[in-house]
């Protein structure tokens, strides 16, 4: 069965056929899957959708974009529910800088991101990470505030494979989506080709990214087939392979 790691099934682009799409996966040879929470209206969505489902896991966190008007009390409340069984991960965390300019919101992205970490080595689970054209200062801020403690995905990875090697040097792995199968992803296809399998975990980001042929639509975990196919073809593996080994290494990543 097929492992999907980081889908956002609580969005409004679910709204009108949540349920009946859920209820597909498990036929479509989709095992399990991990709801990932983005804002602190998400982590009780996401919870939500944990508790109905039984192949649903919540990972429960605050994205970068979405830290403003965080308080301490809000981690309180996040530790508190991260104790939850269906709680499996922290996040998504991390810093986004494609958006963000301005030094002094950087600064709180990585003040968040630091408190986030540190959370997550409290609870003792593994993070999933959210980094965009801010790859030194996501090295920086592991390399003080988690030492060798980081365990966690790097989810949609879309840095070169000199990056992947740092990222590496921790107990790191390396979600690969849709942007896999577009043409224009040689720096993606590098870093799969580049990357041990066994630090591969498949994810579709759903609504976002979909894979080709369906590039621009909104996404779902029916189209992981499409990503296994390509990651099967740079790796010079099977797709059963595919499938296979990186259910394992979302297993063992999450403790499922």
């Amino acid at each position: 069965m097929i492992f999907e790691s980081h889908a956002h099934y609580d969005d409004e682009a679910f709204d009108t056929d949540r349920d009946t799409l859920l209820k597909s996966l498990p036929q479509a040879g989709i095992g399990t899957v991990i709801n990932v929470s983005a804002s602190l209206p998400s982590v009780d969505t996401t919870l939500t959708l944990a508790k109905k489902w039984p192949f649903v896991y919540a990972a429960l966190g605050v994205h970068p974009s979405e830290i403003s008007g965080l308080k301490e009390e809000d981690m309180d409340r996040l530790k508190t529910l991260l104790s939850h069984p269906r709680a499996v991960a922290v996040g998504e965390i991390g810093l986004d800088y494609h958006w963000e300019k301005e030094e002094t919101a950087r600064r709180r992205q990585k003040e968040w991101f630091a408190r986030q970490l540190a959370l997550a080595e409290e609870v003792k689970m593994p993070v999933i990470l959210h980094s965009r054209d801010a790859a030194q200062d996501t090295l920086d801020v592991m390399r003080a505030d988690s030492g060798k403690n980081f365990r966690g995905v790097l989810h949609c990875f879309s840095y070169t494979k000199e990056t992947a090697r740092e990222f590496l040097k921790w107990d790191s792995y390396f979600g690969i989506g849709g942007v896999v199968t577009f043409q224009n992803a040689k720096k993606v296809r590098e870093a799969v080709e580049y990357l041990p399998l066994d630090r591969i975990l498949l994810e579709t980001d759903s609504p976002y990214l979909a894979p080709e042929p369906h590039r621009g639509q909104r996404n779902s975990s029916r189209n992981l087939p499409y990503i296994i196919q390509a990651i099967a073809q740079i790796k010079g593996v099977t797709a059963k392979e595919v499938e296979a080994v990186t259910c394992e290494n979302a297993r063992t990543l999450f403790c499922i």
